[in-house]
């Protein structure tokens, strides 16, 4: 009798509406189909949803909203990606009934399966990346704008950044056309408010970084900066949902496609069937660690007669990946030099500003940080530019060697 009461509801969700339909445990509709504008859905969920209900939703813009709201009326909420539902249904004609029926019937039969719920602090913090991303990308279309401007014109910039605050003058004598001339003055206000915004993201980040222990656990991972680490644990959340390395890699899309025919198998490209940003971000750190880390330049030499610049890079952006997560699991990276590491804390120290290290000078920050990581423990100072090396305090670690291997 239970399970005839349930009711599996599929939802298909526009910008302004969804369209609601529910069937029973045997098919049968049970709610008939519903248009619900978004601005009464708190209304329609109190007259029309019980506790027994199980709702399904396709992943979109304003998913998480949905889900809180859902959740308070209904037994549980399941979010599905689009493409997973496409692989088990093809229908040839889709509209808002289709899809909503699709939707609640492959539910019912347990063919769906959710995606991970992140919790809001994951949402903010993906939410903060994502406005960075939007204000590099901004600032990046202003700058190839003014580019265009000085190949247009056939103009020498000035030398340096063109861009930079002391050059404003330059670009403000040009002798342009009254349009031309708006439309420039207009790309340099929309350069400098983006690279406002992704300084004051920045520092946000930096803030986040020197209070969240993962955070500050993936900073020491070659190639890594605050942006990278930030970036890869909001896209990451619970490493406790990846039982293994290799799934981490097939969520970020690294892993690379098989085919496997009879006697035959092959291996391709990478998938990219995974979170796009992840993937970026561990490819940009592979590009800084090839160019500067010992161990990844030797194994970017080793790679790149067999598979070419970018492969390799990919393939070393497919290891960092692998370090992350044992990283998270509590591990250090086996390839990481203390006194790198070192020098790289203290900078993260200084960028996180006197005001913001609870009392502690930078050294005694970066000391710290050292000891969460159990390494170093025998650095006495830090080499600092043409500077004399800063000395660090005495190590609280006992005991074992600096950087347990992630074997």
């Amino acid at each position: 009798m239970e399970e005839k009461r349930k009711r599996y509801i599929g939802l298909d969700v526009h910008k302004h509406y969804l369209v609601a339909l529910g069937v029973d445990a045997d098919l049968n509709v049970v709610l008939p189909l519903r248009r619900v504008e978004l601005s009464n859905l708190e209304s329609w969920m109190k007259k029309n949803l019980t506790q027994q209900d199980e709702v399904v939703l396709e992943m979109t813009t304003n998913t998480w909203q949905l889900y809180d709201e859902l959740s308070a009326y209904t037994r549980s909420v399941t979010v599905v990606h689009p493409p997973h539902v496409a692989l088990i249904t093809r229908s040839q004609v889709m509209n808002d009934k289709i899809a909503a029926s699709i939707l609640a019937r492959l539910l019912a039969k347990g063919l769906l399966v959710g995606i991970w719920v992140p919790p809001q602090e994951v949402r903010e913090l993906r939410g903060l990346v994502a406005q960075r991303q939007k204000m590099t990308r901004l600032a990046t279309q202003a700058k190839n704008r003014l580019h265009a401007v000085i190949q247009r014109h056939h103009l020498k910039p000035p030398a340096g950044n063109p861009f930079a605050k002391t050059n404003n003058g330059w670009w403000q004598a040009l002798t342009l056309g009254k349009l031309e001339k708006m439309n420039l003055q207009s790309d340099l206000e929309t350069l400098q408010f983006a690279e406002q915004q992704e300084v004051r993201v920045e520092k946000e980040m930096t803030m986040i970084a020197a209070e969240d222990e993962n955070i500050g656990r993936l900073l020491h991972i070659t190639g890594f900066g605050v942006i990278t680490a930030v970036t890869v644990s909001a896209a990451i959340g619970n490493i406790a949902r990846f039982a293994e390395a290799k799934k981490l890699v097939g969520y970020a899309g690294l892993g690379a496609r098989v085919h496997d025919s009879g006697m035959t198998t092959r291996t391709g490209k990478i998938t990219k069937a995974g979170r796009r940003d992840l993937r970026v971000a561990l490819v940009e750190a592979a590009h800084v660690a090839a160019q500067y880390h010992p161990h990844w330049k030797t194994e970017l030499a080793r790679l790149q007669p067999r598979l070419g610049y970018n492969k390799a890079i990919v393939a070393i952006a497919r290891k960092l990946l692998i370090t992350v997560w044992y990283v998270l699991q509590g591990k250090a990276d086996k390839y990481a030099e203390p006194k790198a590491v070192a020098q790289k804390m203290l900078k993260f120290a200084y960028s996180v500003g006197k005001a913001n290290r609870a009392g502690k000078t930078a050294a005694q920050f970066a000391r710290e940080r050292l000891d969460k990581l159990n390494m170093g423990e025998d650095l006495v100072s830090i080499p600092w530019g043409v500077k004399k090396p800063i000395p660090l305090p005495p190590s609280k670690l006992k005991g074992e060697s600096a950087v347990p291997n992630l074997s």
